[in-house]
């Protein structure tokens, strides 16, 4: 059985397989927004947003 979270960017509904561990990148399927999973309970289930890695040329 999948959980359902709301997306915090464009409110739709994004399923979360009931195998995601903590730490799990999963995506919004309509804005593409990224979601780490911060904690995850029986009932209950916390996304925060994916940090973002850019490029690091040497500086």
């Amino acid at each position: 059985m999948k959980s359902k979270v709301e997306c915090q960017e464009c409110g739709a509904e994004i399923s979360v397989p009931e195998d995601a561990v903590v730490g799990e990148i999963i995506t919004c399927p309509d804005c593409g927004g990224e979601y780490e999973i911060a904690s995850k309970g029986n009932d209950n289930l916390e996304l925060k947003p994916a940090e973002r890695v850019g490029e690091d040329w040497g500086q």
